[in-house]
């Protein structure tokens, strides 16, 4: 399943997201509203749960400088990433893309993709708030 949202300009350089994306506990920052948990687990992997969903782990995966940032799910059980592609429009703009890449059956897919694509659209408008 692939689930891509709108880019979104950043009045940031590639640097600042990129630096921001990379450093895990800044994604508190970018969670929707109803979040119910946030905890930084270590340096590379955090746990997130949102109201009335289970808790979801993220690992970061691969980092290529000033152009992506790839997150993983911590567990073997349900696999997916979250990548940010980074672009760089101008010395201080950019454009950030997101998308999600997993393999799910049939019936779970149904399930998920509505609230994954919101919780990535929220994240999405969001990268307003990188400071």
């Amino acid at each position: 399943m692939h689930i891509e949202v709108s880019k979104k300009k950043v009045a940031k350089s590639d640097k600042e997201v990129f630096d921001f994306l990379s450093d895990i506990k800044n994604f508190k920052t970018l969670m929707p509203d109803n979040i119910d948990k946030f905890e930084v687990l270590d340096e590379k992997t955090f746990k997130f749960a949102l109201k009335g969903m289970p808790e979801i782990i993220l690992r970061l995966k691969e980092q290529f400088s000033n152009e992506k940032v790839v997150l993983g799910a911590a567990s073997d059980k349900l696999p997916f990433t979250l990548t940010g592609n980074i672009e760089a429009l101008s010395e201080n703009e950019s454009e950030v893309g997101l998308s999600f890449e997993g393999e799910f059956n049939a019936m779970m897919a149904m399930m998920i993709k509505t609230p994954i694509t919101n919780f990535m659209e929220t994240l999405s408008s969001n990268l307003d708030k990188i400071s």
